[in-house]
């Protein structure tokens, strides 16, 4: 009898961008959704895990399969299915073909006896978890080819379980891509070649492959092959934070263990006149329906009308068996000579004493490129905004931290006399970001200014490192303007009592939304930038009277979960969450 013993870990999706597992094995599985009476819950994995053959010598190589129930609950505050839940996975069906041990990764408390595995768990969160890993390895004896079925089912008081059943294979194929030597110093018009390259090191052929290839907003590929697929402009919708494009290529053919293949012809990788910091992913899988809907992710793709991408054979050398899921992708990263002029707007407001009024303030990005933190997925830029006389602000975006006056953290957040409000990781050229306030005028301070500026996160350091142009990062929000037609504010917001219209000129896309922060020390403790913004760059910052106290922002820190799930939606693999469990069951 072998004990597992639960792990206390927490698997989340980063910012955007979702606490994550990457299994870039394959697609998950799962049964098709139940049909009773809620709660209804979804056991899934991967649809099938290919495994090293036996050694000759040596200890055999395992691989880990991880298995996942899905609670569809969309109840954001709800703590989904409480109480004692049982899970049984059957290994009986791969006897002779693999064999089974404890993974250090493990989410439920499970006993594996013989050929049965029972987890006992407290609960099913909502969305995506995990049950349980395991580690298998082909059994002794084992011939390449050889195959199996793992049957998993569920049972928990007043739930039902779809069950699931996942393939185990021994051998296969193992493409490998290899890494392309590009010249990572670009300037906008430059065209490289992409002579992509893949060994299968794997012990069977691949039944044709399918190549993926995704560029960030700043990239383009301008070949439309007949045999690929394309799903637009990177970053053309207002809600595409991430700003990718993907190409799907399907080459028809036998792609032989221990060969070499390149692209007969190499396709071609342009710096636009908006890139600047830009990614380029490229990813070879042997081609199945499972993959195509995996690495579609839902977007709408077009078929190219050009000629065939394809292949040839380049070498052959000695069998390699590496079955290893994480060696099919490779990436690049491109810096681009260019900038963006970053212009911040201002607003003119009236009103009478005791009367609260709205003003839009904000900035647009006037290109020609777009600014992308991907990797590392820190806020591109800071609407610095100081508060005119005489007046408090009662409602502010979500995005948005105030602070003293001298930019230190300060614990309430409304009536402050100054905010910062940072961007999302992504504003694309085009974007206005908008950002409402609401003002109350206690007191009437004829022409009272506050400055409005967009700047770098780092207080300490407020240049822009791509807008060469600060003559247009600063204007003015204005209230009770002694002679509204001499002031230019860069933008326009004047209402009555009642607040405001924003006619800010400019498409609307950008976005700063949400909010995050670490520990702020005391009061005159400095502070180099706002809250972490978790936004697209879509739509302007919400509104909030919450009164509650925001902490302060350490600036502009890499948040390196949200790098972690970039590069694996870029990948185009399979994120799934595995939440937190309750320390104690009832």
């Amino acid at each position: 009898m072998t004990r597992l013993h639960p792990r206390a870990a927490l698997r989340r999706t980063a910012g955007g961008l979702a606490a994550a597992g990457l299994l870039a094995a394959g697609s998950l599985a799962a049964g098709a959704p139940a049909q009773a009476d809620s709660p209804a819950f979804t056991l899934g994995g991967p649809a099938e895990t290919a495994l090293h053959p036996y050694p000759a010598s040596g200890s055999p190589q395992k691989t880990s399969l991880a298995l996942t129930v899905s609670n569809p609950d969309e109840d954001e505050e709800s703590y989904g299915y409480e109480g004692e839940v049982t899970y049984t996975v059957d290994f009986s069906g791969i006897a002779g073909v693999a064999v089974v041990s404890p993974a250090e990764d493990t989410g439920a408390d499970c006993t594996i006896t013989g050929t049965t595995a029972v987890c006992h768990d407290y609960g099913v969160y909502p969305g995506l978890s995990g049950i349980a890993d395991f580690g298998l390895a082909a059994a002794k004896g084992s011939t390449d080819g050889a195959s199996g079925t793992i049957r998993v089912t569920g049972e928990a008081e007043g739930a039902t379980f779809v069950p699931f059943s996942t393939k185990v294979v021994v051998g296969g194929p193992d493409l490998v891509m290899e890494q392309i030597p590009f010249d990572r110093e670009t300037k906008p018009g430059d065209v490289q070649p992409a002579p992509v390259t893949f060994t299968n090191k794997g012990s069977r052929a691949a039944d044709g492959v399918l190549l993926t290839l995704m560029y960030s907003r700043g990239l383009d590929i301008p070949e439309r092959y007949a045999n690929c697929e394309y799903d637009g402009e990177a970053g053309e919708e207002p809600q595409d934070a991430f700003a990718w494009s993907t190409a799907l290529c399907a080459v028809e053919g036998s792609y032989e263990p221990g060969a070499t293949y390149t692209l007969a012809v190499p396709l071609s990788v342009r710096a636009t006149e908006r890139a600047y910091y830009d990614t380029f992913v490229y990813r070879i899988h042997e081609d199945s329906a499972a993959q195509r809907s995996a690495q579609r992710a839902g977007a709408p793709f077009a078929r190219g009308a050009g000629p065939e991408l394809t292949l040839k054979k380049v070498t052959s050398s000695a069998r390699s068996a590496d079955l290893d899921p994480w060696n099919n992708q490779q990436e690049a990263d491109f810096r681009t000579e260019n900038t963006a002029d970053f212009a911040a707007y201002g607003a003119k407001a009236e009103g009478a004493e005791g009367a609260t009024v709205t003003a839009e303030v904000g900035y647009r990005n006037e290109g020609p490129a777009w600014i992308g933190y991907i990797r590392s997925g820190e806020a591109v830029a800071t609407l610095d905004v100081t508060v005119p006389a005489g007046a408090e602000v009662t409602g502010k975006p979500e995005s948005c931290q105030g602070v003293t006056a001298a930019g230190r953290y300060r614990e309430k957040q409304l009536g402050a006399p100054r905010y910062f409000c940072d961007s999302s990781m992504t504003v694309r050229d085009g974007a206005d970001i908008a950002l409402p306030f609401q003002l109350k005028i206690n007191e009437v301070v004829p022409g009272a200014s506050g400055a409005v500026t967009v700047r770098n996160t780092w207080l300490s350091e407020p240049a822009l490192p791509f807008d060469p142009d600060t003559s247009d990062n600063t204007a003015q929000l204005v209230l009770n303007p002694a002679d509204t037609g001499s002031e230019d504010t860069g933008g326009t917001s004047e209402g009555a009592s009642t607040g405001t219209e924003g006619a800010t000129g400019g498409d609307t896309s950008g976005s700063t939304s949400g909010t995050s922060g670490t520990t702020g020390s005391s009061g005159d403790a400095a502070t180099s930038g706002s809250t972490t913004a978790s936004g697209t760059s879509g739509t302007s910052g919400s509104a909030s009277t919450d009164s509650g106290g925001i902490l302060a922002s350490t600036g502009s820190a890499a948040l390196m979960a949200t790098a972690a799930a970039a590069v694996a939606l870029a990948a185009g693999g399979v994120l799934y969450a595995t939440n937190r469990r309750r320390a104690q069951q009832i």
